[in-house]
């Protein structure tokens, strides 16, 4: 923030009549109006799209700016809060204006800074819910993507790429409306899970009137003392055949899309995997280990014995059978050829209220150059995977993540540039 609207924003005073005529308080009794908190401080002389640098004195802190937004090839961090939008605004000007008016609030957020210098004037909201107060950047990452219906709503079919649509029905799918699909998405991932909370939050109010939260799920993961693979809630590692984040590479070959507007950016994939947890609790460990294809303790492959060791899936015993069962997990989704960057979290949201069971799984996230790697492997999964024993899917969608950022441009710039 410069510091002329520093002072025009710190010192502003203004009588009640005025505040009510900001905040679309009037004869009609309407509160804070569809402008929202970035049109009251737009208002009051505070320049909402001023470019904010990444910070070089920071803690534990991501950068914004590069070739690629940050949460993806982002080393996983400890927690989740995965919030998918409406959208509200009926134009394409007024979409423009969101993302560049998010841009350097999301710099802010990742740089550990509140969203809005602090205000002697108690009249107004503040410009930051406050709840990070005192907490560092905590390695704060934050993903954007738009959905496919974005694209019918406001009238831009022609930019929808090809690849952006609605997964296909699969096997175990039971997906609830209130958990599937959006216009746009915020994946705000941190080692600490108020600052994940307090990021998609002061998006959005920041937003109040433009975007309206859909579905949103919290998650988290726990990393062995000395590193290491985290574990899910059936206890076993998730994320073993991950390519490597620093093999650019390969992160070419499945996670970068490499034309148009998105080029540079990602797609991802996000289901809400409901656990059986009481019924895999009843389960023999050998049972256990068949259903994944691996040891639990050591993350191994099945006749292997370390995490990492690579595998014929084809490889069988001496008697003929296979040395991972053939409708095991692991084998299934080995066969499929087809390969995604996981960023998954585990998921705890209290009881179901009609079986009194957990309500708890996984937050399965995915980043890959085309959606149809996923139903690849999904579609070898199918009906054979013994895994669908103790899951159900309840929520599902796709959304296409924006290029990285250089200073002076904003999150989706190329994509008004195509327009």
């Amino acid at each position: 923030m410069t510091a002329s609207n520093e002072e025009k924003w710190m010192n502003k005073k203004i009588s009640r009549r005025d505040m009510l005529k900001l905040t679309g308080i009037g004869v009609a009794g309407v509160a804070i109006g569809a402008s929202g908190l970035g049109g009251v401080m737009k208002a009051m002389g505070y320049d909402v799209f001023e470019p904010v640098a990444d910070s070089s004195t920071a803690s534990n802190k991501v950068n914004f700016y590069g070739s690629h937004q940050s949460g993806i090839v982002t080393p996983v961090q400890t927690n989740i809060y995965f919030a998918s939008l409406d959208v509200l605004v009926t134009s394409k000007k007024e979409l423009q204006e969101l993302f560049q008016q998010w841009t350097p609030l999301v710099v802010r957020l990742m740089n550990g800074e509140v969203m809005a210098d602090v205000s002697s004037n108690t009249r107004v909201p503040t410009g930051d819910t406050g709840e990070a107060e005192g907490l560092d950047a905590a390695n704060l990452s934050i993903t954007i993507g738009v959905g496919a219906s974005l694209f019918d709503k406001l009238g831009m079919q022609h930019l929808k790429p090809v690849e952006l649509k609605d997964l296909p029905h699969f096997p175990k799918d039971q997906l609830l409306k209130e958990y599937t699909g959006g216009d746009l998405c915020i994946q705000a991932c941190a080692d600490d899970p108020q600052v994940a909370f307090h990021a998609v939050r002061n998006l959005v109010r920041a937003a109040s009137g433009k975007v309206e939260i859909k579905w949103s799920q919290a998650g988290f993961n726990s990393f062995p003392a000395g590193g290491g693979t985290p574990r899910n809630l059936f206890a076993f590692k998730d994320g073993t055949v991950n390519p490597s984040i620093t093999d650019e590479k390969d992160l070419k070959k499945v996670v970068w899309v490499d034309k148009g507007w998105l080029k540079g950016g990602s797609y991802l994939v996000a289901r809400k995997v409901q656990m059986h947890l009481e019924t895999w609790d009843r389960t023999s460990l050998k049972d256990q280990e068949a259903t994944f294809g691996r040891y639990r303790d050591s993350g191994a492959p099945m006749g292997k014995t370390k995490e990492f060791d690579d595998f014929d899936v084809e490889a069988k015993d001496d008697k003929g059978n296979y040395i991972m069962p053939d409708t095991s997990h692991v084998h299934l989704a080995r066969k499929s050829g087809a390969r995604i960057l996981r960023r998954s979290y585990s998921y705890a949201s209290g009881v179901m209220s009609n079986t009194g069971t957990h309500d708890a799984g996984l937050i399965f996230i995915s980043f890959q150059k085309d959606p149809a790697q996923f139903t690849t492997i999904q579609n070898s999964l199918g009906r054979m995977d013994k895994m669908n024993e103790y899951i159900t899917h309840r929520g599902s969608a796709v959304f296409a993540c924006f290029p990285g950022v250089q200073k002076g441009s904003y999150l989706g710039e190329a994509l008004f540039n195509a327009l």
